[in-house]
């Protein structure tokens, strides 16, 4: 019997990526972000439409 260490099992076996931790600081910051880019959006859009139906009242 030959003597195999334990790394010779795990030849060409892809690891697990480590675990994230959840930063809920980071996490909460990128939820107000993405929700003030939305309300911005939408605020724009409002103003889009505004000028396309007082443009296309004017035709």
């Amino acid at each position: 019997m030959q003597n195999f260490s334990i790394n010779n099992f795990n030849r060409g076996e892809n690891n697990p990526p480590p675990k994230k931790n959840f930063d809920f600081k980071l996490y909460k910051k990128n939820t107000i972000k993405s929700l003030n880019e939305i309300e911005y959006f939408l605020n724009n859009f409002q103003k889009f439409v505004k000028c396309f139906k007082f443009s296309k009242f004017f035709k």
